[in-house]
């Protein structure tokens, strides 16, 4: 298989972690474009024999970084948020508890978003992630527990322990459990 077919036989993966990064569908098409140009165009830099999927999530990642930091939309508050006009599908108890599960991902930081969404969605290992994110094992772990902690407050969960409020330094506790808690789909370490 050649190594532009490679790509594209990953670009359904890249959308998917697209749509979840930014919530808008075109913004997503145009990051996973992006995405596959700068991959094709920099096929060189690619290390032969390892994870194809984990460079193109990075190098993903990093176009979405840049791109935040040129619409300074960094935070996530206001009420053009991608999360306010998601729609469940119509006539779905599963619908809506997607819609609840989206919007509490858009609420959370977004170093927690992108470590849930690697690990948790994409299934990469820790040390993917890792690699992906560009920062030790260790605090790819913390986010995602933090990650956790914080989707099950959001969502009406028990915490495990004391979740930070909107404010530091702020903890507060949740209500009785609503949903399955949340776990990692496939640990890979």
């Amino acid at each position: 298989m050649t190594f532009e077919a490679e790509v594209i036989a990953w670009l359904p993966q890249l959308r998917r972690y697209a749509r979840a990064l930014t919530g808008d569908r075109a913004w997503a098409d145009d990051l996973v474009q992006d995405t596959a140009e700068r991959a094709l165009a920099r096929w060189s830099a690619f290390r032969p024999n390892s994870n194809l999927r984990a460079w193109l999530l990075t190098i993903l990642r990093h176009l979405y970084i840049d791109q935040l930091r040129g619409r300074r939309e960094i935070a996530v508050d206001d009420e053009s948020a991608p999360w306010r006009n998601l729609e469940a599908p119509h006539g779905e108890v599963d619908g809506l508890v997607l819609r609840d599960v989206q919007r509490a991902l858009y609420c959370l930081p977004h170093e927690q978003r992108e470590v849930l969404l690697l690990v948790c969605v994409e299934e990469l290992s820790y040390q993917e992630a890792s690699r992906a994110l560009g920062v030790p094992v260790g605090t790819v772990m913390s986010r995602l527990s933090r990650a956790r902690e914080h989707m099950r407050a959001l969502l009406g969960e028990e915490p495990r322990g004391p979740v930070q409020g909107p404010h530091p330094g702020a903890p507060q506790t949740a209500p009785a459990p609503k949903f399955a808690p949340l776990k990692v789909v496939r640990n890979r370490q």
